[in-house]
């Protein structure tokens, strides 16, 4: 496996998986370990036994997260709302594995791409009441943002260049000047409070699902201190009508912050729709947000 390149899905497999744990926690070797159902992009997961996973970075850019969810993760636990992964181990590159791996507590519950939600409403609400909870813990020594969050948390001009060479490419297929209003919008704003915590990557497939109700947030591989407008993009990517009043009504940030949470909104679903090209189901995705987040900036304006 080259270190210098993403590790392709089909190399990081229980093969690799079972040796590396026998060898570096014995306690350990005699437990079942199987790929969890819904793998992420940063990340491959593996079940280990019942009550532990083990997550492998898939790129040199992912490994700084292994460390940081070690060391932050814990004492961030017990002042949070819901569950979020508890680290256990970090495992040392080996077997022909390149980079440092972990072993976290397993949580249990669905992906919220796949699990059934019962109220869509009171999911957003425990979710923005989640986030306003991490906004409130001390982050003066937290870890601020930069190319290990990959810049969320920190300033939205970071994207200009490629957030408007993808509305010109995009050409006819949005519509540009409001898509370029949104973003004029969010940078002309800056976040003047003190930094924050900051997930970064509140996204449905981080949202974990259980009897129905929001159970659990993992992945926190990006988080770090500084501006919570990229926390928000999921009001437009998940959530609709009540479900994103409510999301928005629980959350005490000022509209400055709103529009910086549409500028990320709309730079990922720009970027995405510019690369795609057979995937149409996902080009509609991307489409809808656009629309839905040009909507709402014009609502809010």
């Amino acid at each position: 496996m080259n270190s210098n390149d993403t590790a392709l899905a089909g190399e990081i497999d229980v093969a690799l998986v079972r040796p590396l744990v026998a060898a570096q926690f014995p306690r350990w070797a005699d437990l079942p370990v199987a790929p969890v159902a819904s793998q992420g992009w940063d990340n491959r997961t593996f079940r280990l036994g019942d009550d532990m996973s083990v997550r492998l970075p898939s790129h040199r850019r992912y490994v700084a997260a292994i460390e940081k969810e070690h060391a932050w993760l814990p004492p961030l636990a017990p002042q949070l709302p819901l569950p979020i992964p508890a680290p256990l181990a970090i495992g040392a590159p080996g077997d022909g594995y390149p980079w440092p791996w972990s072993v976290n507590r397993w949580l249990d519950g669905q992906s919220a791409l796949a699990g059934p939600i019962d109220d869509r409403r009171q999911f957003a609400a425990d979710l923005a009441a989640f986030l306003a909870a991490l906004q409130r813990i001390d982050a003066e020594d937290g870890p601020p943002a930069g190319r290990h969050s990959f810049w969320r948390g920190g300033p939205l001009a970071t994207y200009d260049g490629e957030t408007r060479k993808a509305i010109g490419g995009l050409g006819e297929r949005i519509d540009g000047d409001a898509a370029t209003e949104v973003w004029d919008a969010a940078i002309a704003s800056a976040w003047t409070g003190p930094p924050v915590w900051v997930h970064a990557d509140i996204a449905p497939g981080n949202l974990l699902v259980r009897d129905g109700r929001l159970s659990a947030v993992i992945d926190f591989g990006q988080a770090c201190v500084g501006d919570p407008a990229c926390d928000l993009a999921i009001a437009w990517t998940f959530f609709a009508g009540e479900s994103r009043a409510a999301f928005r009504a629980e959350l005490p940030l000022d509209a400055g912050t709103w529009a910086r949470g549409r500028g990320w909104c709309v730079w990922k679903a720009l970027i995405v729709l510019a690369g795609l090209s057979a995937n149409q189901a996902g080009a509609d995705e991307c489409q809808r947000i656009i629309g839905d987040v040009i909507a709402d900036h014009r609502n809010a304006t």
